[in-house]
């Protein structure tokens, strides 16, 4: 998808005359190896590593980040791309709402108001949408702050949020979305109040955030919509999509496509972006791509709540695996004695 496209063109570009390192960050490592075969082969001199990491699960997060931190001495860029969308449901009487009140484009290009999930809880209790889309990469930062945050060194955390990150879906009261069925709007709307906390906390030690958004790109997570869909349905549509595109310009379609306000950010300084603005993929009717800067419905006092509730998690998510160790411990030692 969109993080695979990101990585081919990040292996095009050169910084300073130096290669590009890049290590992948994969839930699944057979499909991360097929992915990172397909960059070698296009690009046979790359350095392509892979790390196994599940941002749904805490412990995972925290072996990834250690793992990293043997490896490697320094990161430059975090590109936080993980995202699920749980059991999508299509809401076909909103859609022909919107269909009679002419927002029909707008609602299919963001999903507002037509999509709803059913969520799931993970081994460690949280919400696995919350988990995987935003506290799992919190605690992926969090861990790697050292590599991240070094005298002289200028790093950036680039966030893939989305359209579908509405105000309207997020509430302090339940950070997690245990009680709403849009869970994918909450976590996303929670990432762009995130970056811009960070912003306010790291970036007097060189460590800036910013917030992209893809566009609406024919991704397996889109393809889930319906899974019922045969290949050739999709097939058909996909005229229909191009033929939208000449209409708003959020219907990148291709993964290419969608890594443009990614890859647009590893090329600027850092220091002139706006930590309010969502940087957009955006693809004219034409076909030609570019990125656009858009203000997020987004303020400072709620990011830092967040931020501080987020903190509070990660306390307790720590303390509880050592409390588990020492238990562990404690058991080795009395079968030791027995």
């Amino acid at each position: 998808g969109v993080g695979l496209a990101l990585c081919e063109k990040l292996l095009d570009e050169k910084l300073l005359d130096e290669e590009v390192q890049l290590c992948l960050g994969c839930r699944n490592m057979q499909r991360a190896q097929t992915a990172r075969s397909a960059l070698l082969r296009s690009h046979p001199s790359a350095q392509v590593d892979v790390l196994q990491v599940d941002t749904s699960s805490t412990a995972s997060v925290l072996r990834a980040a250690q793992e990293f931190k043997l490896r490697y001495s320094r990161l430059d860029y975090l590109y936080l791309n993980a995202g699920i969308m749980p059991n999508p449901q299509f809401d076909v009487k909103a859609f022909f709402h919107g269909l009679l009140n002419g927002r029909v484009i707008g609602m299919l290009a963001t999903g507002s108001g037509i999509l709803t999930q059913k969520d799931s809880v993970t081994p460690d209790a949280f919400q696995e949408v919350f988990a995987t889309n935003l506290f799992g990469h919190f605690l992926l930062f969090r861990e790697l702050e050292s590599v991240l945050c070094q005298d002289g060194q200028t790093s950036q955390l680039i966030w893939t949020s989305s359209s579908n990150a509405q105000r309207s879906s997020f509430s302090l009261e339940d950070v997690q979305h245990r009680r709403g069925s849009q869970p994918y709007s909450s976590s996303k709307y929670a990432s762009d109040l995130l970056s811009l906390a960070l912003n306010s906390h790291y970036n007097q030690k060189g460590l800036y955030s910013s917030v992209t958004c893809p566009g609406f790109v024919m991704t397996n997570l889109t393809y889930r919509v319906f899974p019922s869909f045969p290949a050739f349905l999709w097939t058909l549509l996909m005229p229909v999509f191009w033929l939208i595109r000449m209409f708003t310009n959020t219907f990148t379609l291709t993964p290419l496509n969608g890594a443009e306000a990614l890859f647009w950010l590893f090329k600027q300084k850092p220091e002139s972006l706006d930590p309010y603005s969502k940087y957009h993929s955006l693809t004219s009717g034409l076909g030609n791509t570019y990125t656009q800067a858009r203000k997020m419905d987004i303020d400072l006092k709620t990011s830092e709540v967040l931020y501080e509730k987020l903190l509070q998690l990660e306390r307790e998510v720590k303390r509880k695996l050592q409390d588990q160790q020492e238990t562990k411990i404690s058991t080795g030692f009395k079968i030791i004695e027995n």
